[in-house]
């Protein structure tokens, strides 16, 4: 209690925003990023470092940052410190942690952050990534040795399984990339900017049969951190609050095994119900939706998971026209992963916080009071959902 006997609101709100420089940025290494992205959060916020009592940490494939980044900020006496690893849906599953932490006195001031740095000089994005993978062992290796090695061909198996199952088209793939890039040409920090047409998603190389070159992410150098704090704080604070009014993770746990559902349903049929409960809305009160976007398949099936369509019925409703700054959903606001910047769930995150600041200048969607944010890691095998508002609601 207060000292005038009003209840203290410890609600979890968003009030730090700290994006690097993104893209072919040379020379620095992830823990670098990540410093530098933590002290902008802060600088956004307007807290001081010295305020931050709870750091949560996440790394990109080079592992390279982790508990160690309190000594590189020079933090002391903090109260919650870990690092946290569902891969894409890592930048969730931290927010989510820090707002429990927040909501009981855990903690007051926390910074979640990833940083990667795979991208080398006259290395291409898919070699750096090639570099940093482990040997696999047990199932993994004997899939391996058959040439299903690293991400693109196991997620080229799930959006091939729902094509045959469903009848999705590559056209519908590449109405999504299409979608997205049209976004991202209102985005500064995007890095593709230039339009694309469909006739351009079809005539880009094959990366794995079903996915062309315009199907998959990009590949970044950079950082992106986030500070989370109390809704007293917030209220006194530089930036317009977001709210984190629901949250759930999902990690199904597939395995190639004859009745597996993989590349079919993904962890958001499950995550999704949860977080909109938690925050007490429904599908139908969501403005702005910010999707973890590896593969062009990986929206179409979250889209379907979280029940904007009907399973099954994703490729037409892509196809449809719904998307794009013109569309009547607005997804994927900054061109997401496939032409912002890639940087795990910190991309969907970072730019649900613009929408939801209402800072996204051109390409600022026309509602924002209800913003829906996913995350999805490893191979389809975790995800995280997050509902996110301007409004304490």
């Amino acid at each position: 209690m207060t000292s005038g006997g009003a209840r203290m609101n410890r609600s979890p709100a968003i009030v730090g925003l700290g994006i690097t420089e993104m893209g072919k940025v040379y020379g620095r290494s992830a823990s670098d990023f990540a410093a530098e992205a933590v002290r902008l959060a802060a600088a956004d916020a307007g807290v001081g470092l010295h305020e931050v009592d709870g750091l949560l940490t996440n790394a990109g494939i080079g592992g390279d940052i982790g508990i160690g980044l309190q000594r590189d900020l020079g933090l002391h006496d903090l109260r919650v410190l870990s690092s946290v690893q569902s891969f894409g849906a890592s930048a969730g599953a931290m927010v989510q942690y820090a707002s429990m932490a927040v909501a009981s006195g855990m903690a007051d001031v926390i910074a979640c952050v990833f940083a990667d740095a795979p991208l080398k000089e006259k290395v291409a994005g898919g070699a750096a990534y090639a570099a940093t993978s482990r040997t696999p062992r047990g199932w993994r290796g004997l899939t391996a040795a058959s040439g299903m090695l690293g991400a693109n061909p196991q997620y080229a198996l799930a959006a091939r399984r729902h094509m045959e199952t469903y009848g999705t088209t590559s056209e519908q793939f590449g109405a999504i990339a299409v979608a997205q890039r049209a976004w991202a040409a209102r985005n500064s920090l995007a890095q593709m900017r230039e339009p694309i047409t469909l006739a351009d998603h079809q005539a880009s190389r094959w990366i794995t049969e079903p996915f062309h070159l315009l199907d998959c992410c990009l590949v970044s150098n950079g950082g992106v951190a986030v500070i989370v704090t109390s809704a007293d704080r917030a209220a006194e604070l530089r930036q317009p609050p977001v709210h984190v009014l629901g949250w759930a993770q999902a990690h199904p746990g597939y395995v190639m095994g004859r009745d597996s559902r993989f590349g079919l349903v993904s962890g958001a049929a499950q995550a999704g119900p949860a977080a909109l409960k938690m925050a007490g809305v429904t599908l139908a009160d969501i403005d702005v939706v910010e999707l973890y976007d590896c593969y062009t398949y990986t929206v179409l099936v979250s889209l379907e998971d979280y029940g904007f369509c009907a399973k099954g019925e994703g490729g037409a409703f892509v196809e449809s026209g719904v998307l794009g700054p013109e569309g009547s959903l607005a997804v994927n606001t900054g061109g997401g992963q496939l032409s912002s910047y890639y940087m795990w769930g910190m991309t969907p995150l970072s730019e649900a916080v613009i929408q939801a600041r209402g800072q996204g200048g051109e390409r600022q969607a026309r509602r924002n009071d209800l913003v829906l944010v996913s995350g999805n890691g490893g191979i389809l095998d975790h995800h995280s959902t997050l509902v996110l508002s301007p409004r304490a609601h």
